[in-house]
């Protein structure tokens, strides 16, 4: 029993990602925050609806769990801003470290070390199954700020070059969804939304 009041405290802990609010507007929800919870369901079904488009083998399941935890760090660290300065991300890693450790580290000893290896690997995104969970989690926004005249880009005055510099990961891991995403991009200077720097 006491494994499973481990897991139920983490469970319980994850109830807080609910409250963490993005830059993220949800325009059928007149324009309020989206929260981090709301984010990772989000991409996590994504993933499985855009998995014919990649490029590499990619284990889908790995990449969804990733996605599923990558925010979670967020309850104790907060969200930052994609397009921040870096004076606002200064510090921010070692937060996001500090985080994973007291959060994962709720579960059993087991689950903590396997959460923790793939939130890691989602970080570095140096594998496949990292960097397609990273293209996903960079293109929502990007899909979202489109439907909504621009959302949040519009708000920061975001320019081209930093949403491009943002979407990198889909270049490799799947070109149809790059070649998308270019197109969308300038679209969106052609309308004002994104600054053409």
């Amino acid at each position: 029993m006491l494994n499973l009041e481990k897991q139920l405290a983490f469970i319980n802990e994850l109830d807080r990602l609910k409250a963490v609010y993005r830059k993220t507007m949800v325009k059928p929800d007149n324009n309020r925050q989206e929260n981090s919870a709301e984010h990772s369901w989000h991409i996590a079904l994504m993933a499985q609806v855009l998995k014919d488009y990649i490029e590499e083998p990619v284990d889908v399941n790995r990449a969804i769990m990733m996605l599923l935890i990558h925010d979670i760090v967020e309850i104790d660290a907060g969200d930052t801003f994609a397009f921040a300065e870096q004076h606002e991300l200064d510090g921010q890693e070692e937060k996001e470290i500090e985080a994973a450790n007291r959060l994962f580290g709720l579960l059993p000893d087991e689950q903590f070390a396997e959460m923790k290896s793939l939130w890691i690997e989602f970080e570095q995104a140096e594998t496949a199954d990292a960097r397609f969970a990273k293209a996903m989690d960079r293109i929502l926004p990007l899909i979202q700020n489109m439907s909504n005249e621009g959302g949040s880009w519009v708000k920061h005055t975001v320019s081209k070059q930093q949403v491009l510099k943002r979407n990198e990961y889909l270049e490799k891991v799947t070109p149809k969804l790059w070649q998308y995403a270019c197109e969308q991009i300038d679209l969106a200077v052609e309308k004002g939304w994104l600054t053409n720097n």
